[in-house]
């Protein structure tokens, strides 16, 4: 895992190859995160399916249900297929301007 700490949030990064243990160990670890709005990194990703995007919807919907940010980054997976309830956009830009944006919601209290 490579961990990019910046001012209001992590950067996640998977340093091997295999999707399904990087999910799981993010949601063995997310309780270590639960204060930081966190974007996982999976970029390198480039044949990402559905099924292995579904497989960080429980770490999710955790982090989210702590009042966080919880953004994934990838940019070949078809986002009509994902579900309302996974946050997932194509660039690292994007990620940081959703953690933006929903810092200023919750700020207003929405």
């Amino acid at each position: 895992m490579n961990l990019t700490k910046e001012e209001n949030f992590y950067i996640i990064e998977d340093d091997r190859d295999d999707i399904k243990d990087f999910a799981s160990f993010i949601d063995y670890k997310r309780a270590h995160f639960s204060n930081q709005n966190l974007i996982i990194d999976l970029l390198k990703y480039g044949t990402l399916t559905l099924e292995e995007l579904l497989m960080f919807l429980k770490s999710s919907n955790d982090h989210r249900g702590d009042n966080k940010s919880f953004v994934i980054v990838n940019d070949t997976i078809n986002i009509d297929t994902v579900p309302d309830e996974l946050m997932v956009v194509p660039t690292l830009q994007e990620a940081k301007d959703v953690i933006q944006m929903e810092d200023i919601e919750r700020d207003l209290g929405f």
